[in-house]
C-alpha cells in the first residue's frame, strides 16, 4: 500500500512541485494551502506523514500541531520551513514535530528525511513479548506509543518516542550521537546536526525532577548518552 503525506504549505508552486517528486518516489500525496483545511484533513483522513509550514493562513503550524498532538494523532510531522532559527526548531520539536528542514531545501535531503521518518515503527515489543516497560515511575506503553507517569499520559512527539525506547532497549550503555542518529533518525555517518540534543533536551524536560541534573538520561561527556535507570518489562 502506498504511503499517504499530507503538504499544508500556502506556496503553490512549492507543493506541486514537491508533490511531483514525492510521487515519484510511489506516494500518494494530498495538499491543504491553510492550517484550518489542515487539521479538518488529519483529522478526517489517515495519513502516514504530514509536511507542515510554519507561516499558514487561518491556522500557524506551530498551533495546528498543539492541536493534532491534542487529539491523540501521532503521525509524523516534518516541519519544511523558511523559519531557520534553531529557537524556532526548539519551539517546533517541544510542540509535538519530530523533524524539520530549512527552506530553501535540496530534495534529496527531504526525501532522505522523509524515509526515515516513514521507515521506523511506531510500536513494538521489548524481549518476552510485554508491551510495557517499566523504569522509575514510569511506564512506558510501546502498543499505544506513550508514556504515563502516576496515571497521567505524558506527550511525547514520534521521535521522542522512539528514542526513549531505544534508551530503554540498551539502558546502562553509552550511546554516542552518530550511533542514536544511524539507529532512530536513520541518518548516515557524519551527519552534523543537533537534533539528538535537541530531542535529549525535550524528553529531560517531560522526564526529569531536575532537568539541569538529569538523573535518567545523563551525559557522557566527548561520548554520548547513557540511560541509567533500572528498566523491567512490565504486564
Amino acid at each position: 500500500m502506498e504511503k499517504r503525506i499530507l503538504i499544508v504549505d500556502d506556496a503553490e508552486e512549492l507543493c506541486m512541485t514537491l508533490g511531483d517528486r514525492l510521487r515519484l518516489e510511489g506516494y500518494e500525496v494530498e495538499f491543504a494551502s491553510d492550517g484550518l483545511t489542515g487539521f479538518e484533513k488529519i483529522t478526517t483522513s489517515s495519513f502516514d506523514l504530514i509536511i507542515l509550514d510554519i507561516m499558514l493562513p487561518e491556522r500557524s503550524g506551530l498551533d495546528l500541531c498543539i492541536a493534532v498532538r491534542r487529539e491523540g494523532i501521532a503521525t509524523p510531522i516534518l516541519f519544511l520551513t523558511a523559519r531557520c532559527q534553531t529557537v524556532d526548531r526548539i519551539i517546533g520539536l517541544k510542540l509535538g514535530a519530530d523533524d524539520y528542514i530549512s527552506k530553501p531545501f535540496d530534495s534529496m535531503e527531504l526525501l532522505a528525511h522523509v524515509e526515515a521518518l516513514l521507515r521506523w515503527p511506531r510500536t513494538g515489543r521489548v524481549k518476552g513479548g510485554s508491551d510495557h516497560v517499566q523504569f522509575d515511575s514510569f511506564t512506558l506503553d510501546l502498543r499505544k506509543g506513550q508514556i504515563v507517569h502516576n496515571g497521567s499520559v505524558i506527550n511525547l512527539t514520534t521521535k521522542e518516542f522512539q528514542l526513549l525506547r531505544y534508551f530503554t532497549e540498551h539502558p546502562g550503555m553509552t550511546i554516542s550521537r552518530e550511533e542514536l542518529l544511524s539507529r532512530v533518525w536513520d541518518h548516515k555517518p557524519g551527519t552534523v546536526t543537533r537534533t539528538v540534543d535537541m530531542h535529549i533536551a525535550s524528553l529531560r524536560q517531560k522526564l526529569e525532577h531536575d532537568p539541569k541534573n538529569p538523573q535518567i538520561i545523563e551525559t557522557v561527556p566527548h561520548l554520548g548518552y547513557r540511560f541509567t535507570a533500572p528498566v523491567k518489562p512490565s504486564d
